[in-house]
């Protein structure tokens, strides 16, 4: 790499840091060109040059984010053995990720996300690929092995991720009436019920 694309990483990197911390701080509203330039101290013409707008620097860090969310997930049910035990690391990593990153979570979980990310639907998922064929490569073999019920896989995911999302979306809310801690205890096995051959 050289020192000029050095440059402009490390250019790109504090306008998406700037963007994260100001969205922390007082949503989006709160992410305009004069404050991320202010508190970033680049220029305008650096983040035109990098995203080519401020809707550009907020969908490249929505992406960001969802990628280290997806990775996250990827890493912790590829290292179990079981069923059961991968969904239990699934919520334990998504409920995980939500604590240490409530700024990132709440972008990745908000409207503006989701009506960005409905938009470049095919693009992400083309993205997003390597998540989800690590996934397959984790449930397929248990679909085989008649641990999983023989379900499609974006199904399989669907029924894994859907009340994880739904807990997050209520928690990053305000609307704190669940315990996390109960909540990891309780989903994990829920959820394997509605997906495992052998519910009972």
């Amino acid at each position: 790499m050289s020192p000029k694309q050095h440059r402009g990483e490390v250019t790109a990197d504090l306008l998406l840091d700037t963007a994260l911390r100001l969205y922390t701080e007082s949503g989006e509203q709160g992410v305009t060109v004069s404050a991320v330039t202010k508190a970033s101290g680049v220029s305008l013409g650096s983040l035109y040059h990098h995203f080519g707008s401020l809707d550009g620097l907020l969908t490249a860090l929505t992406e960001r984010w969802t990628h280290r969310l997806l990775g996250q997930l990827v890493t912790a049910v590829t290292a179990t053995d079981t069923g059961p035990d991968g969904i239990r690391a699934v919520v334990e990593a998504y409920v995980g990720f939500v604590r240490e990153h409530p700024g990132a979570a709440l972008l990745i979980h908000s409207p503006y996300a989701d009506e960005r990310m409905m938009a470049r639907a095919p693009e992400l998922r083309e993205a997003h690929a390597p998540s989800v064929s690590a996934f397959a490569l984790w449930a397929q073999p248990r679909i085989e092995s008649g641990e999983l019920a023989p379900l499609p896989l974006p199904l399989v995911e669907t029924l894994v991720l859907g009340p994880v999302v739904g807990l997050a979306r209520r928690w990053l809310a305000g609307i704190q009436d669940i315990d996390l801690d109960e909540a990891v205890r309780i989903l994990p096995d829920r959820i394997w019920r509605s997906i495992s051959a052998d519910p009972d």
